[in-house]
């Protein structure tokens, strides 16, 4: 049987990505994805590859009345959310005597208000209906910092914290709340990089290599299914042994 079998799952930064392999595991595992993503190209491209079980909605997360309606078209396509997958985020990455208030504020709106928003909006659903998995993208660099992410640093540091919080408030309501710490990780922005800089990101790796978006997609999987219905509160790292 397949581990999402019948399951809605609303995946943010849904289009490209860490995000878009989450949406084709996510149906190839027998669910209905709802990708909400600020790009309409690409998100609408990959609901053409994916067919029926996906739908694209045109959402910033940052915006609670967005996300708000967002959740109305989400339910009255697919009829509920089951599974929340918090992968929306940004970089804006400056020391911390270059970083602007607005790299600042752009980087918290998305990374973490966002993750508030999307959370707050859709956990009413999963109360009323008494189950559902919340999954959060944190970042190793959440855990152990790095070196001009002031601003990134925090924001993962926080959905740690807001995941810890609400493993606690919801785990009473059947709802789990977890976290994944992603690595070095080959997305489209990574491999644009200088073959030099990729080269000492493998370097700091004990794997001896970059993660695949598909990797973060299995551990996005995994929490979001019956196999880890048990598992509430905790952050995964998914980084190749990076932080050891």
């Amino acid at each position: 049987m397949k581990k999402l079998e019948n399951k809605v799952a609303v995946i943010t930064g849904g289009s490209a990505g860490i995000g878009r392999a989450t949406a084709i595991r996510f149906v190839a595992e027998g669910a209905s994805v709802a990708i909400w993503d600020m790009n309409r190209e690409r998100g609408e491209a990959l609901v053409g590859e994916l067919g029926a079980a996906a739908r694209f909605f045109s959402v910033n997360t940052s915006d609670m009345a967005a996300v708000e309606a967002a959740v109305a078209d989400t339910l009255s396509a697919f009829g509920t959310i089951d599974i929340l997958i918090n992968n929306a985020g940004i970089t804006r990455d400056a020391t911390l005597m270059k970083m602007t208030h607005e790299q600042w504020d752009q980087v918290i709106d998305v990374n973490l208000t966002g993750v508030f928003n999307c959370t707050k909006a859709i956990a009413p659903v999963m109360v009323a209906k008494g189950s559902g998995r919340i999954v959060n993208a944190s970042s190793v660099v959440g855990l152990y910092g790095n070196f001009g992410q002031t601003n990134y640093a925090a924001t993962k540091a926080g959905v740690i914290a807001m995941s810890k919080v609400w493993a606690r408030e919801l785990g009473r309501k059947g709802i789990t709340v977890n976290a994944v710490a992603p690595g070095f990780i080959a997305t489209e922005m990574v491999a644009a990089m200088p073959e030099e800089v990729l080269a000492k990101m493998r370097e700091k790796v004990p794997a001896g290599r970059l993660g695949a978006p598909e990797e973060i997609a299995a551990a996005y999987v995994f929490l979001a299914s019956d196999d880890a219905a048990y598992i509430n509160g905790t952050t995964i790292s998914v980084d190749g042994g990076i932080t050891l």
